[in-house]
């Protein structure tokens, strides 16, 4: 496994974690619908969250959540309707995005960014 996709993994453990303690229940990681992925799906109360997880080492080349651009919105976006037609839900849905700066050695930075965006037609 390259170093970039441990690092990817490392953070979508530490996101999901982060989440459980703040009340939420994982119901997906990695969920896949054609070309679509969504690092996690979580559920709090009623409302279903998508989350993509931005992991880097550190913040020299930008913030993690920097790199989610509308290509990727779209893709979260398409994946989430596929998601919700499977398993016939009509719950209200979030897109939020996880930002973590994991420098070795250091405490991880995770930042939780709720309605991260609203994807357009996908």
């Amino acid at each position: 496994m390259s170093s970039g996709n441990k690092l990817g993994r490392e953070g979508e453990a530490l996101a999901a974690a982060w989440l459980g303690k703040e009340g939420y229940e994982i119901l997906e990681r990695n969920w896949r619908s054609g070309h679509s992925e969504i690092d996690l799906i979580a559920r709090k109360e009623d409302v279903i969250v998508f989350v993509e997880v931005k992991t880097r080492k550190n913040a020299d080349f930008g913030f993690p959540e920097d790199s989610v651009d509308a290509a990727k919105e779209k893709s979260l976006a398409r994946g989430a309707r596929d998601y919700l037609e499977k398993n016939k839900l009509d719950n209200e849905i979030r897109f939020d995005i996880i930002s973590i700066i994991k420098a070795a050695g250091r405490v991880p930075e995770i930042y939780h960014i709720p309605d991260a965006f609203f994807p357009k037609n996908a």
